[in-house]
Order: structure tokens, then C-alpha cells, then sequence
């Protein structure tokens, strides 16, 4: 059930993709960044039809994440692929807009909306990010750093090749893209990770637990070495709240005790836990630690 669900989303996804390529960017001669961008600048200089390119040029990719990544993702990707390459042939839009703006903007929000979703489910749709993937197990480059320098290569021939406007409007598409990427694999949540040592540990708890409403961490801990030494026992709290609800933990803190040490950290992936507030005044209920 869990494999036919995913494979349901990554058609989603694929849809997606396809109708920012069809709909907006093709029509109107833009690019993205990565394979997608190389096989559409190709595409408009030698008049090849795109489907072709963005299957030729992802053989090399697929090839090498034969070898960096599972081949269950590998299998993923040449069907998404193949599915995008076949939407695109066959699928047609009229140009939905002329206004260079809204093509930029809206053909990056539908394209980093499908790859987005074909990763959450496993699959890729361009193979720039296995080629990071590849380069950052070999050389310890950063993923970021490899597709960034490879779309300013990209983005500069683009400049040569067809002219600078088209380049800046395709980097502006490619920014878009990335940042819906990022939004569907992260989700729309933002979570913080946040570690309280303090002497009021005990209502600082109680006040997290019910103005808050979320779930902690408790650790056995010992005051560090200071200008007193080593004092008594304590606990040390970590909880994980949303990015939104930040800004009050501090206050909640800050009034019980002014002078709590507090660590803040970002956090990437969360499962589980108490996370959102689920107290429930009404019925009394209390809420379980992480």
C-alpha cells in the first residue's frame, strides 16, 4: 500500500513538473537549473524536442547514482523520469501568461513543487542533485556548493548563448524552484531545538508544559564548574517547539529566570514526540514527555 501511495505521488509530481515546463517556461524560452536547464537551453538552441534531451541527458546521472545511491531510487528516478519526458510530449498547454514575472515565478513554484515531491517519495527528477550526492561522497564538497557552481556555468553560457535578460529571469526561476523544493521535503513547519539549564528547572517545566504545550526531554545533570564549583543536582530541559512559538519560550523562561542558559539549534528532521500544542484544558490531559 505504502509503494502504490508513493508511486501516486510522484505522478502528482511529475504533473507539477510538467505543466511549469509546458505552461510557462518552454513557451517562453526560460530555463532552471540543473539537467532540466541544460536540456531546455539545448532545446531552444538546436531546436531538439526537449522530452529526448531530458532522457539522454539523465543517462549519464542515473548511471552514476547506479553507484552512490540505492538502485530502488535509481528504478524510481528513470520511471519518473520517463513519466515527465512522456507528460511534456504529450501534454498541451496554451501559454497561460506573457508576463516574463509571473512566467519566472509561477514556472519555478509548479516545477519545485514536482521535484519536491518526487524526493519526498524517493525519486528525482534531475540528476544534478546524485551528481552532488557523487562529488560530496568523493571530495567532501558541500551538495549546495556543487549545483551552485554548476547553474552558474549554466546560467553563464545561458548569458552567451541566448542573451543576459533570459539568463536573469532563469536564475530568478531557479531560486524559485529551489525554495518550493525545499518547502515540500521540509514541510511547511519549521522546528527549533532549544536545551534549558537553569535553578528553576522545576517551574520552568510546568510553565513549557502548559503555556506551551509541548513535550520534553529531561537529563540528569551537575552545575558546571563556576567561580562556586560543583553544585547540586539538576534537571536539563530539551524540547523542540515550531520556529513561530520561539520568541514565547524565551519569555516563559525569561520570566521565571533571567539568567537560564539556553542553547538553540536548528533541527531538520522530527518524528514523533509532542510537537504541537495538543493540551487539552478542558479534559485535564497531560501531555507525555519526548
Amino acid at each position: 500500500m505504502k509503494i502504490i501511495s508513493e508511486y501516486v505521488q510522484i505522478i502528482f509530481g511529475i504533473i507539477l513538473a510538467s505543466i511549469g515546463l509546458k505552461a510557462f517556461l518552454l513557451p517562453n524560452g526560460f530555463l532552471d537549473g540543473g539537467v532540466t536547464g541544460i536540456a531546455l537551453l539545448i532545446s531552444s538552441v538546436l531546436d531538439i524536442n526537449i522530452s529526448i534531451l531530458l532522457i539522454l541527458f539523465s543517462i549519464p546521472f542515473l548511471i552514476l547514482g547506479f553507484y552512490t545511491v540505492s538502485k530502488r531510487i535509481v528504478i524510481k528516478s528513470i520511471i519518473s523520469i520517463l513519466g515527465l519526458a512522456l507528460f511534456i510530449q504529450f501534454e498541451n498547454f496554451s501559454t497561460i501568461t506573457e508576463d516574463k514575472l509571473l512566467i519566472s515565478i509561477f514556472g519555478g513554484l509548479f516545477l519545485g513543487a514536482g521535484i519536491g515531491i518526487a524526493i519526498r517519495n524517493g525519486s528525482v527528477l534531475d540528476g544534478s542533485e546524485i551528481l552532488g550526492i557523487y562529488l560530496n561522497d568523493k571530495f567532501g564538497i558541500s551538495i549546495g556548493q556543487i549545483i551552485l557552481i554548476f547553474n552558474i556555468v549554466l546560467f553563464s553560457i545561458t548569458a552567451l548563448v541566448l542573451s543576459v535578460e533570459v539568463a536573469l529571469y532563469s536564475i530568478l526561476t531557479y531560486i524559485v524552484t529551489a525554495k518550493v523544493t525545499d518547502l515540500i521535503i521540509e514541510g511547511f513547519e519549521d522546528f527549533i531545538g532549544v536545551t534549558i539549564v537553569s535553578k528553576k528547572f522545576e517551574a520552568i517545566e510546568v510553565a513549557i508544559t502548559e503555556e506551551l504545550g509541548t513535550g520534553m526531554t529531561l537529563y540528569k545533570g551537575t552545575r558546571g564548574l563556576g567561580s562556586s564549583g560543583k553544585t547540586e543536582d539538576f534537571d536539563i530541559i530539551h524540547t523542540i517547539v515550531n520556529r513561530i512559538d520561539i520568541k514565547k519560550l524565551y519569555r516563559v523562561v525569561d520570566k521565571i529566570d533571567p539568567k537560564a542558559f539556553i542553547v538553540e539549534f536548528d533541527v531538520n528532521t522530527v518524528k514523533g514526540g509532542v510537537l504541537r500544542h495538543y493540551l487539552d484544558k478542558k479534559k485535564n490531559k497531560v501531555l507525555p514527555k519526548l
